[in-house]
């Protein structure tokens, strides 16, 4: 039941983040996958997969090692993404391009 309640919020979340960046600019998009990945996909993925680990090697501590290791690793990802965002320069138009 938990790994249900995980994947719908996971779900949810990209679905949510696909619709408020269709149609917008790149630094906007940067920004809210930023977001989404560090608060949402980040640890959501990395329990459903180190909890899986866990289950199929039959070892708590194998999950938890996993944990540790891949939330980093897609937080920073997420960082990433949101730097790449904030820092991104708007493409602006003057009047004697027209």
């Amino acid at each position: 039941m938990a790994f249900a309640i995980a994947i719908f919020i996971l779900a949810i979340a990209v679905v949510a983040a696909v619709f408020l960046t269709s149609g917008k600019s790149r630094k906007r998009k940067y920004i809210v996958w930023g977001l989404t990945t560090m608060i949402v996909i980040a640890p959501i993925f990395s329990w459903l997969v180190s909890i899986s680990f866990a289950i199929i090697v039959e070892d708590g501590f194998a999950g938890i090692g996993l944990m540790v290791l891949m939330f980093p690793f897609v937080f920073l990802i997420g960082i990433i993404l949101l730097l790449m965002g904030i820092f991104t320069k708007t493409k602006q138009v003057e009047i004697s391009d027209f």
